[in-house]
């Protein structure tokens, strides 16, 4: 959610910032709204000060056995034009909170304006695998133990069944994920995989990706479509001291995704699914901090796949491929070997104070003052099946096998896969 100060004095720049993401705003409207709630909340201080007065003036000729007749006429009409104000004062309020949660975040100055053909290449890393054979897509490697028709018996289209080592591989990965992320300092965190509408508003999840979602209509639920949504309303209507800044925490969850806009988009094999798993890194921080705790998260990701031996490039996006919510995303792209194209496996964003504002998170400086907003951050670390792919593509064999990063030997007890 965006400072009210935004919006009343530059909306200019919130209008051209919801255009370079592709999103349809009526800025006028909030404009014409909020002058109203202004007008309206002017007039309304002032009948309480009469009403106020108007209390006195009976008291005091009460008291005095005079005639009052006429003030307890006019404070009577007073409080009923006070009563219609605060009822209009309660529409515009929630008028206004509608529109404000359609407005999206607004991206950095740096950030390259257009869609994803100007996104930028900030690093490529590692060596592109060559094979002395035509390398294979991950879905004819692991014929027998990904199996999406069984997948779908049970739970319909592009959703995963794993069996034998890729079930093994799997878990195998998130322990490792968790194991790196808690030596370095990050709060593990088990999160619940459902959350309510309150949790998913204040992440932005809602209501711009309401189609998105799965839900328990029953019970007024939602599936998570990321660990953010449960991580980060850890801190919903929280207010922290600034000694407890930065919050490091990560998580594992299932995420659940219907991609409704996304209907025969890269949807073979593992590429594009309903339910996958990951884990999840969210800070919390100062804001004099935020930009630093970006690179340092997209360092912390980073270092995960140079330990697995896995080429990848991080990408800053054009504001056209920038979430909702985003201020600035730097994607982590992993190589696909069979498939001869680069994959995003994590996305990382600084929301600057725009999920803080819709959940209320805020710490105490230390040294006096109002309260302010926090920094919200997250990303993968990492998300799997993409994870998954690339191991399996850039790691496959002539004959078949995949050889493994001398990382999981160990956890999968063998060196090669069949």
């Amino acid at each position: 959610m965006l400072d009210r100060k935004v919006l009343r004095k530059e909306p200019e720049r919130v209008a051209a910032a919801a255009a370079a993401k592709n999103q349809s705003i009526d800025i006028n409207l909030w404009l014409n709204d909020d002058a109203e709630r202004r007008t309206i909340l002017l007039e309304a201080e002032e009948l309480r000060n009469r009403r106020n007065e108007l209390s006195k003036s009976v008291s005091l000729k009460k008291r005095n056995h005079l005639d009052a007749h006429e003030e307890v006429a006019q404070s009577r009409d007073t409080g009923a034009r006070l009563n219609s104000l605060e009822s209009s004062l309660a529409d515009l309020d929630k008028r206004l909170y509608e529109l404000e949660l359609s407005f999206p975040n607004l991206p950095d100055p740096d950030v390259p304006q257009g869609g994803e053909e100007n996104n930028i290449v900030l690093q490529t890393v590692g060596e592109i695998p060559k094979f002395d054979f035509t390398p294979k897509p991950h879905w004819e490697l692991m014929e027998n133990v990904f199996q999406p028709e069984a997948a779908g018996r049970i739970a319909g289209s592009n959703f995963i069944l794993f069996r034998g080592w890729a079930a093994r591989l799997q878990r195998n990965l998130i322990s490792w994920m968790i194991d790196y992320h808690t030596s370095t300092g990050m709060e593990e965190i088990w999160a619940p995989f459902v959350a309510r509408p309150e949790s998913m508003t204040a992440t932005a999840q809602l209501p711009k990706m309401a189609d998105d979602m799965y839900t328990i209509g029953r019970d007024s639920l939602y599936l998570i479509p990321t660990g953010e949504v449960p991580i980060t309303n850890l801190y919903r209507d929280q207010l922290l001291d600034e000694t407890e800044l930065p919050v490091r925490l990560c998580g594992y969850t299932p995420c659940f995704r219907r991609e409704a806009g996304s209907y025969g988009k890269d949807t073979r094999g593992l590429n594009r699914v309903h339910q996958f798993e990951k884990v999840e890194m969210v800070r919390i921080e100062h804001p004099d901090r935020s930009d630093e705790a970006h690179l340092e998260m997209v360092s912390h990701a980073a270092g995960m796949l140079a330990v697995l031996g896995i080429p990848y490039r991080v990408v800053l996006l054009a504001s056209g491929d920038l979430s909702f919510a985003a201020a600035k995303c730097l994607d982590i792209e992993i190589w696909s070997a069979g498939q001869e194209k680069w994959l995003e496996v994590s996305s990382i964003s600084n929301f600057r104070d725009f999920q803080a504002r819709r959940g209320n998170m805020r710490f105490k400086p230390s040294g006096g003052g109002k309260p302010q907003f926090v920094h919200t951050l997250n990303g993968s670390g990492l998300a799997l099946p993409r994870l998954i792919i690339s191991l399996v593509e850039n790691g496959q064999r002539e004959d078949g096998s995949i050889a493994l990063p001398a990382v999981l030997f160990d956890r999968m007890g063998a060196e090669v896969i069949n």
